[in-house]
Formats: C-alpha cells, sequence, structure tokens
C-alpha cells in the first residue's frame, strides 16, 4: 500500500464535472492498493496518518495532526501508484490489487480513518476524476506499508 499525502488548504474531487468530494484545510490522500495487502495494513496506514504530525505550530515547528487541527481528509483511489518502472517505458501494474479486492481494502481504509474521528470525503472508485487541491507548504510525503 502507498500514499501520497498531501497537506491542503482545500481540495475536491469531480466525476464527470460533478463535484463529489471536497475539503477544506486537511490532507489530500493519493492511495494505491497493492495485491497483498490486507485489512491490517489498511488500518495501520490510516492510523498513521491521522496521528501524523506535519501540521505547524506557532513556529512553524511540524507538531499538529489531522485530529489535533480538525482537519479533513480527502481520500482519492489511484492504482497507479503501485506501477512498477524498473524496466522499459511503459509502467507494470502486476503489483497492484485486483479492483475488488482494492475497493474492499480503500473502504477499510477510509472506515478506519472514520473511526479515528476524521472527517473524510472521497472520490469515486474506479471513476475517471479531476482533482484540484491548493497545497499547503507545500507539504507532500510518501508512505509505504
Amino acid at each position: 500500500m502507498r500514499a501520497v499525502v498531501q497537506r491542503v488548504r482545500q481540495a475536491r474531487v469531480s466525476v464527470d464535472d460533478s463535484l463529489v468530494g471536497a475539503i477544506g484545510p486537511g490532507l489530500c490522500v493519493l492511495l494505491g492498493v497493492a495485491h497483498d495487502d490486507d485489512p491490517e495494513t489498511a488500518a495501520s496506514l490510516a492510523r498513521k496518518i491521522a496521528h501524523l504530525r506535519i501540521f505547524p505550530n506557532a513556529e512553524g515547528r511540524f507538531d499538529f495532526s489531522l485530529l489535533d487541527t480538525g482537519g479533513g481528509a480527502l481520500v482519492i483511489s489511484q492504482f497507479t501508484l503501485i506501477a512498477d518502472t524498473t524496466r522499459g517505458q511503459r509502467p507494470s501494474f502486476s503489483d497492484a490489487a485486483s479492483p475488488d479486492h482494492a475497493k474492499e481494502i480503500y473502504e477499510l481504509f477510509v472506515l478506519e480513518l472514520r473511526q479515528q474521528k476524521v472527517a473524510v470525503e472521497t472520490g469515486s472508485f474506479g471513476a475517471a476524476m479531476a482533482v484540484e487541491l491548493i497545497n499547503d507548504g507545500p507539504v507532500t510525503l510518501v508512505l509505504d506499508r
């Protein structure tokens, strides 16, 4: 499982020009699920992201988490994060989870974030989406589990 986590001032996702999710300050999480990811992997990564201290205190030091700030999370499924680009010019997605498995793990990730008391918005799993965001910092981290 791989997540690209971006601290944002705001973020939104649309499908076919219709808004399906939006947040104000918080985190935009692009989530890729690999074939060997399981429910514990999803829960562990969700807990890590909820508690990740990447919001600044008065001195600008990373000291606060989503839970501390009350920020939201916009979670977008993105299987391309699991791409293998070590050979050739075309990415291989052989390590990505099947759509059914990926959806199950993605939904468990979202559920765990909500159980951590994070306000979560999502995209539409498997759809072609347009994601708009305003980075804050910018602060972008890649988390692998």
